[in-house]
């Protein structure tokens, strides 16, 4: 199942989509959430109501663009730093011995086909970075690795933008990181059953030309041992996003570097779950 918000001047509208059509799961489920994020924070059993409602009446075809981000009131985004080898050599950096992790402020999130935007008073190195994002679905403190993915609700696609000079600068990533617009997500979350995490294609085109392609099978640190990692002593809560880590191919790996520039347009696609496109202005 697909879920994401319909973006309109009211706010966002929750919808739930399959592969024979989709609904306004307020029109369609009596008293059901409004948003992603009441439904990820509730009970299972709306799942299984929004299921009924596809299969009872759905519109036919794809819910009309444009989609707003997955999460109206994005609770924390918590990020991985160099989980790819390859992005290691390029990166100029043996691979971590532990989970480098790091967090994006939640103004940073944005949706599909919204504009990524900075002032060049702030940052003229600015750079794309294709992860898998994995959305938490229960409470999780002190998790243990084979329990993890029983914690997952599911699955979306993040650019983990980053202002490589402030990175740089301030040694610790968060402000590089945490600008707004600079965590453009969606287009919308797939449940978890939807894809194997463990094996998904994941690509980035700048302008069109194919920057990054990778799968998550090259992972350093898998989705279990990150959640039980970040678990440990501190509540994951329903909503939290993961995201998983960028592979080889971002802008600072080219000689001389080839950052992102007014105009720019950046599609990420992962296998399963969809694909996210963002133009720099």
């Amino acid at each position: 199942m697909h879920l994401g918000h319909l973006a309109g001047p009211d706010g966002p509208r929750l919808f739930a989509a399959d592969a024979d059509g989709w609904v306004v799961v307020a029109d369609a489920v009596p008293d059901g959430p409004a948003t992603l994020d009441d439904l990820v924070a509730g009970d299972g059993d709306w799942l299984t109501r929004i299921d009924q409602a596809l299969a009872n009446g759905a519109t036919p075809g794809r819910p009309p663009e444009p989609l707003a981000a997955p999460f109206a009131r994005p609770r924390t985004v918590i990020a991985i730093g160099l989980n790819y080898a390859d992005h290691c050599r390029e990166f100029g950096t043996p691979p971590p011995t532990t989970p480098v992790v790091f967090t994006k402020l939640p103004p940073s999130v944005v949706g599909d086909r919204e504009d990524v935007v900075w002032s060049a008073d702030v940052t003229d190195a600015v750079d794309w970075e294709a992860e898998l994002g994995v959305v938490i679905g229960a409470p999780a403190r002190d998790v243990g690795v084979d329990d993890a993915l029983s914690r997952v609700f599911g699955y979306t696609v993040v650019n983990d933008v980053t202002a490589r000079d402030l990175q740089k600068l301030h040694g610790q990533w968060f402000l590089g990181k945490s600008l707004d617009t600079f965590c453009p997500m969606g287009p919308w979350i797939v449940t978890a059953d939807a894809i194997d995490p463990a094996n998904t294609r994941v690509q980035c085109w700048v302008n069109g030309e194919l920057r990054q392609d990778a799968n998550t099978a090259d992972l350093i640190f898998d989705i279990p041992t990150l959640i039980a990692t970040i678990s440990a002593g501190i509540e994951l809560r329903p909503g939290d996003v993961i995201v998983t880590g960028t592979p080889v191919g971002v802008g600072i790996g080219f000689k001389p570097p080839k950052f992102l520039k007014a105009g720019d347009v950046v599609r990420i696609s992962i296998d399963g779950i969809g694909t996210i496109e963002n133009t720099v202005r």
